[in-house]
């Protein structure tokens, strides 16, 4: 029997923490603004609002949510995300670097 419910909001739970982690230092606009469009792209598949917006399930309008989301964008990206970003993804580097000559080891 699969559990779908319990997955996907274990796989949700990890997106947020993974963007808790990148937007810490950040206001909670853009906070939530990390979370939407990180599940979003991750849930769907793609990067087009429309379909981001489609698994987002939020109560507001479609068109609402594409155009805050737009805002958000046209903004960029701020100084204080990119930092925790890069280092996350540095995290992420070396742990694979180190498995792959683990792995080349054995």
């Amino acid at each position: 029997m699969a559990y779908f419910t319990s997955n996907t909001y274990s796989l949700k739970r990890k997106i947020l923490t993974f963007t808790n982690k990148i937007s810490k230092h950040l206001s909670k606009p853009e906070k939530k603004f990390t979370a939407d469009i990180t599940y979003g792209m991750l849930a769907s598949g793609s990067c087009l609002l429309t379909d981001v917006v489609d698994q987002l399930h939020e109560s507001s309008k479609k068109i609402n949510i594409i155009d805050r989301l737009s805002r958000h964008l046209d903004n960029g990206i701020p100084a204080l995300s990119a930092a925790p970003y890069l280092q996350q993804v540095k995290k992420w580097c070396q742990l694979s670097l180190w498995s792959l000559l683990m792995t080349a080891m054995l």
